[in-house]
């Protein structure tokens, strides 16, 4: 089954040509089935990659998945057109009144910001405080999962001595959870982010479980005990070519940036990079709609 998105969203044109099977809305209308609901709240400053990375991995499933994308009111996006922005967003103020089977929260590049230092943290604290009764599972990802883990939990992120950057190799740390079904005993995720979270201050909390962990990289995969919230550091959803253009961005600013970790062929950055971890990225996506919102969620949960 497709993904149902908003009629001349930029990401159909690319999404297309790889052949994921995406419709629009008035296609979608004439179909007697009931699409799971899943809203984005996308924080990034490039929306339309992100959108289009995110639409891919949900295309990749046999259920048929409405999109809403939403952004933040309290703060303005300098890196995708306002026209884009009014075109196919939303804010929080028109979707409240509503109900959604599933929600991503991406990452955003505010690390080196207190939480409460982000100039929308109180917008996303009430978006947070509104996944309780009207998400039926969350799905937080990088610094939207720092930002989840501290406001429902106060579980703060610590300062890396240098960026993890990089493609690093994971363990599962409880095979049998549903989220990681079908994954291999080790496998490949990308990240890019100057702080972390420390597992001993998950493993305080009774309420969170820990699903997967880095030797280098340190926590990747956190749930919460009823399987609601996901919270994942890395960034499965990246393109091939998404830590280059950071790298190359970087090095053209003359930053100090060393090469991204087991990313290009032979860590040489003349060489394309090698995707490592594009069937764990669909797996995990899919791992997730599949039975953490479409088999879970009642089927009345969105007239309620």
């Amino acid at each position: 089954m497709p993904i149902t998105v908003p009629a001349n969203l930029p990401a159909i044109e690319t999404l297309n040509r790889e052949n994921i099977f995406i419709m629009d809305e008035m296609r979608a209308m004439s179909q007697d089935i009931r699409p799971l609901r899943i809203v984005i709240l996308n924080l990034m400053p490039k929306k339309i990659e992100t959108e289009t990375q995110l639409l891919r991995l949900l295309g990749n499933s046999s259920l048929q998945v409405d999109i809403e994308l939403m952004q933040t009111a309290s703060h303005q996006s300098k890196n995708t057109p306002s026209e884009h922005l009014l075109r196919f967003y939303k804010t929080f103020d028109e979707l409240k009144d509503q109900r959604f089977d599933g929600m991503i929260i991406t990452g955003a590049p505010v690390e080196h910001l207190d939480f409460e230092a982000v100039n929308y943290w109180p917008e996303l604290c009430n978006i947070l405080e509104w996944t309780k009764t009207n998400v039926f599972s969350t799905f937080h990802i990088c610094w939207g999962a720092q930002a989840g883990l501290y406001y429902h939990y106060g579980i703060n992120k610590h300062p890396l001595p240098e960026k993890m950057f990089g493609v690093f190799k994971h363990i599962c740390c409880d095979p049998q959870h549903y989220l990681l079904y079908g994954f291999d005993e080790q496998f490949y995720a990308p990240h890019s982010r100057h702080t972390s979270i420390s597992q001993q201050d998950i493993e305080n909390f009774n309420e969170l479980r820990v699903l997967s962990t880095s030797s280098e990289a340190g926590v990747y995969i956190v749930a919460d005990k009823d399987d609601k919230n996901f919270y994942v550091t890395g960034h499965s959803e990246y393109d091939q070519d998404t830590l280059a253009s950071e790298y190359f961005r970087d090095i053209d600013k003359g930053l100090d940036i060393k090469l991204p970790n087991n990313y290009f062929i032979d860590d040489n950055p003349s060489n394309p990079p090698l995707v490592r971890w594009r069937a764990h990225a669909n797996l995990l996506f899919f791992n997730w709609l599949n039975y953490f919102v479409y088999q879970k969620t009642p089927y009345d949960y969105i007239s309620r």
